[in-house]
């Protein structure tokens, strides 16, 4: 054999087998075609996942938001008479006030008898609506439900002790609309 047959036989060893219908250059673009496709895949991928993550965060928000409305709306039912129980609560201590005065004569009587059913309707329509009044003489002093206006030295009573009532403090549920104006024992 000739030297040029043996570098003949030796290049086509060395060449990819080809198809009789593929050309070279098919063969040898089919690499890069791949590595493209593959790079197509990861890039098609990480995009979805960037979406899936997208999707996810989005939807906890949305959770978050829908749990902070109930809870806002539940609050707003809980406490929707808050407002006007407030501005009731001053005509309830002028009727109190007035409830003190002492009848001298049958017309006066008769009067502080009809002020007295007015302000037990009044107070039991409060009560309906979840107001409650809130207990002072004699209790420990809490600064959540007491205001402290003035301080005394009392040996009847023990240290913190709230020891008379100025003004009816009234809670709503469980919130303090009005805190009780007290004096309290040192």
């Amino acid at each position: 054999m000739s030297e040029e047959t043996k570098n003949d036989q030796e290049l086509n060893e060395e060449q990819p087998k080809v198809d009789n219908e593929e050309t070279v250059e098919e063969v040898f673009a089919e690499e890069p075609q791949e590595d493209q496709a593959t790079d197509e895949l990861s890039e098609l991928q990480a995009r979805l996942d960037e979406s899936e993550n997208r999707y996810l965060r989005l939807r906890a928000d949305f959770d978050n938001f829908r749990r902070r409305i109930n809870a806002e709306n539940e609050a707003k039912e809980k406490y929707r008479s808050q407002a006007l129980i407030t501005e009731l609560l001053p005509a309830l201590d002028n009727f109190e006030r007035a409830l003190n005065i002492e009848a001298d004569n049958d017309q006066t009587k008769t009067l502080l008898q009809g002020m007295e059913m007015v302000h037990r309707s009044l107070i039991e329509a409060i009560k309906k609506e979840g107001v409650e009044a809130i207990d002072a003489v004699g209790q420990e002093f809490d600064p959540h439900m007491h205001q402290a206006v003035m301080q005394t030295e009392d040996e009847a009573y023990g240290s913190n002790v709230v020891v008379e009532e100025f003004q009816k403090g009234y809670k709503l549920k469980d919130r303090v609309i009005r805190p009780s104006m007290v004096k309290v024992n040192q």
